[in-house]
This record gives structure tokens, sequence and C-alpha cells, in this order.
């Protein structure tokens, strides 16, 4: 008995350790993931800053992925880049390269149907603010915290994005949203877009009580598949995640703005902080 006890208070915490990881980037040590896996890249004069630019550059490449925090070593890189000019030049160019492919792209055929699909978050407007006060991802995400930050709708444009999503819906294009943001944030998502300068989009897609246990690449493949179904051809994607671009359907071409602070994958958002009677007490409005 007693070692069935110990083999089940065991297998308990591997358990626990799975659903629930490390609550902050101090569990994330360059140094002992260089120890475990032998590199010896510190012996062979690695510098700090170089290992920080090729994670945050091979996140980008999406061969860096399912980070649950930025790693501690990397927090003040990562804070330097995404308030830096650079993050702006690097999502101003891709924002180019899309108005470039619409230069040539699209023979449009006026019926109402050619379709564009944006994200939200850090595509269109920023959740940079939130994240200068919580760590810079360096602190595992707090759901509770950053939904009461969204409700106060105060997340600044992305310029650049400004620009061209009113350049495609005046190209004809039928705009659409698809965000992982939750349905009982609808109301401050509107007002903070239409306060940015949005206007226009012909669909906002937010997740429902029943997208909760949904992978992300599904949920919105799904919301994809659902225009398609109702005759739309999908010319384009813009966003920040990788998520937004697999799965099929999928679209014409795509276009990937820098986004080092988080990592959409998995289950939409764990929830580790947040109990599934907390979560239905949102949805129905008992939770003021």
């Amino acid at each position: 008995m007693g070692r069935n006890r110990l083999l089940f208070l065991c297998g308990f915490a591997v358990t626990i350790m799975i659903i629930c990881p490390a609550s902050s980037s101090s569990d994330w040590n360059i140094l002992n993931q260089f120890r475990k896996r032998s590199v010896g890249a510190v012996s062979a004069g690695r510098s700090l800053k170089n290992y920080c630019e090729s994670w945050r550059f091979n996140v980008e490449l999406n061969n860096v992925r399912g980070f649950e925090v930025v790693p501690q070593e990397c927090i003040d890189y990562i804070a330097k880049y995404m308030t830096s000019t650079q993050y702006k030049s690097d999502c101003q160019r891709a924002v180019e390269e899309c108005q470039l492919y619409l230069t040539s792209c699209c023979a449009l055929k006026g019926d109402g149907k050619d379709a564009w699909i944006f994200d939200v978050d850090d595509t269109l407007i920023s959740t940079l603010p939130y994240f200068k006060k919580h760590g810079f991802g360096g602190n595992k995400l707090n759901l509770t915290s950053l939904e009461g930050w969204m409700e106060k709708s105060k997340a600044p444009a992305l310029e650049h994005t400004l620009r061209l999503f009113h350049e495609i819906k005046k190209k004809g294009f039928k705009v659409f949203l698809i965000s992982t943001r939750r349905e009982p944030l609808r109301d401050a998502t509107v007002d903070n877009l239409i306060k940015e300068g949005y206007h226009g989009w012909s669909g906002l897609v937010l997740r429902d009580l029943e997208d909760e246990n949904k992978h992300v690449k599904n949920y919105k493949a799904e919301a994809r598949k659902r225009l398609v179904n109702e005759g739309y051809r999908i010319w384009g994607i813009v966003g920040d995640q990788w998520s937004s671009f697999d799965g099929t359907p999928g679209a014409k071409r795509t276009f990937k703005l820098p986004n080092s602070l988080y990592y959409a994958q998995g289950h939409a958002l764990k929830m580790c902080n947040e109990s599934i009677l907390h979560l239905v007490l949102r949805y129905v409005g008992f939770d003021q």
C-alpha cells in the first residue's frame, strides 16, 4: 500500500506539472538548457545577446513553438525589440510586401465574395501596453488580468495595419476579423476598434463557450471553413501568430507580423489560474 501510494503521488505531481506549467520565466534558464543539451555554447563564446536574437528569430520562423514564457535572460532584449524602431520597421516591411501582393494578385469578381482576414490583438490593435506592465512575456499569462485590461478598450492601433486595413477595404474585399478573444469581450472589442479608426468590417468572430477546448488553429480553420462554405474566396490573411495560418482551408497568401511576447497554441489559452466555474460565471454574466 505504501509503495502504491508513493507511485500515485508521484504520478499526480507529474500530471500537475504538465497541466499547470511554471508560472514565471525564472523556471526557464538558458544556461540550464545549454547544459541539458550539451551544446557548450557558452564556452564557445556565444553571447547572451546572440542567443536571445536567435531565440526571437526562431520564434518568428516557427521553429521555437509552444513557449509559455519568454526566457528570463531574454526579457530585457525582447522588451527593447518590441519597443524599438526595428520592430516597427519589421512590421512595416511585412505590410509593404502585402501591398505589393495587392497590386497584381487579385482579379476580384465584384460579387461581394472576395475576402481578407485579419487577426485582432497585435495585428490591428496592440497589447504591448499591457505586457509592458506584466513582464514583457516573462510571466505566465494571467487571463483574468489580461481580459480585465481588454475590457477597458484602451489597446492602441498598429498604424501600419490600420492603413492596410482601409486600403484592402477600398479595393473591394470583405474584411473579416478572427480573434481568440472571448464572446463576452465583443462590446469592448468593437468599441476599441472603432475608437482606433477601424470600421466597416464584415464580420468579427470571437470564441464562444463551445470553442474553449479547441486548438487555436482548429478554431480559426473552422471559422475560415464557414466563410468558404458561404461562397467566400480568401485571398489573404494578416496575423501575428502561426496558428492563424495553419489548417485548411487556407488563403492564397499569408503575412506574418512579428510577436515575441507570447505563443498562441494548444487550447486557445491555458487557464490554470481560473476555474471552470469561474469561466461559466463570466459567460452567463454573474461574475461582475
